[in-house]
């Protein structure tokens, strides 16, 4: 398909818009034709995300949505479900980057959320992880990335399932690093350059809510932790697994290369040669491309398994512009081909 789509994005003006911005204005396939905010209205995109200086791009209010093919939802939890009538009437597809629409049952919004006002939508809502979910996508009406975290997890444990190394009954234990962009573009004491420069901060030792995503999609309850280090972009999962039967590296490598030999966006790191010898979110910052990588403790009957994302690109525009790619039958690399930079400072 080679005809020129029409995108709007809501909530433009923070982080994950401003990469949704930038992705689209490079799309061979669309082309944006509105972006809201609230608190910028009337004002250039250009004004909060100087590298997009070039876009000749005004913020709307959200109340005024323009008919486009394809509206992307970058908004905080809850706005999206309250609004998603709207979001529909003026887009054949909405991709929401928020929480709203990715469980599907209310009582999982019960219990890790706040509850759900629209739960009659949660059927209709497909997953937009492509490496998970890639035959529900085309079509789809209504799409729902994932959550950055969840997504480094669930990228790095699928493998072992799809290879049935894993049965979902074992213990894994996963420890996530994460960049401070994953608390959005809102100012808060913790996120503070004083508060946060230097950290390697547990801010989530139990409970966090992307295990509810990791349990459904997955079908394994994890022992999950989450920190909060000293980088901008990028998710790191290391995911300890104590599998019942002894795992080989050939076992391992099969597993691996069986699930994302052919997948545009995959790299497999397995303890190569050189300084980056594991998957680690430098290596990917700006892109669209996931690594995943293994390495075996015999001694403790242990498999450490590494994923590493940019979490506002793969862990979220960038997964949300690959599913939107496959739900209207475009190159699924469209608009995302681009690899990151080596050097590069703090990602």
């Amino acid at each position: 398909m080679s005809e020129t789509l029409t995108a709007g994005v809501v909530g433009g003006s923070g982080f994950t818009g401003g990469e949704l911005l930038r992705l689209l204005d490079g799309h061979p396939n669309f082309e944006v034709a509105q972006t809201t905010s609230r608190s910028y209205e009337r004002k250039t995109v250009g004004h909060v995300h100087p590298n997009l200086r070039h876009l000749d791009l005004r913020f709307t209010s959200p109340a005024d949505l323009e008919s486009v093919d394809v509206l992307f939802t970058a908004t905080p939890h809850g706005v999206s479900m309250e609004h998603i009538d709207a979001f529909q009437e003026a887009a054949d597809t909405v991709v929401d980057l928020s929480a709203d629409f990715r469980l599907s049952e209310e009582a999982q919004y019960d219990e890790w959320y706040d509850g759900h006002v629209c739960p009659e939508y949660l059927d209709k809502s497909e997953y937009a992880l492509p490496e998970l979910n890639r035959e529900n996508l085309p079509g789809a009406e209504l799409i729902a990335a994932g959550g950055c975290n969840a997504t480094a997890t669930i990228l790095g444990l699928k493998p072992l399932f799809d290879a049935e190394i894993l049965s979902g009954d074992e213990q894994v234990v996963v420890d996530v690093k994460v960049g401070s962009s994953e608390g959005g573009a809102g100012a808060s004491k913790a996120s503070s350059h004083a508060e946060r420069s230097g950290i390697v901060r547990p801010y989530a030792p139990t409970g966090h809510r992307h295990e509810a995503e990791i349990q459904e999609y997955l079908g394994l309850s994890v022992s999950f932790t989450v920190h909060a280090v000293d980088m901008v972009r990028g998710a790191a999962a290391t995911c300890h697994v104590f599998p019942d039967d002894p795992v080989s590296k050939g076992d391992m490598w099969k597993a691996f290369r069986g699930v994302y030999g052919d997948e545009p966006f995959m790299r497999t790191v397995a303890g190569g040669g050189g300084v980056y010898r594991y998957p680690e979110p430098k290596s990917v910052a700006g892109t669209n491309y996931g690594e995943v990588g293994f390495e075996i403790d015999p001694t403790n009957r242990r498999l450490v398994v590494f994923s590493a994302i940019d979490n506002m690109m793969k862990g979220s525009a960038g997964q949300a512009v690959h599913a939107a790619n496959i739900a209207f039958g475009l190159e699924e690399t469209a608009g995302l081909e681009f690899t990151g930079y080596h050097p590069i400072g703090s990602p």
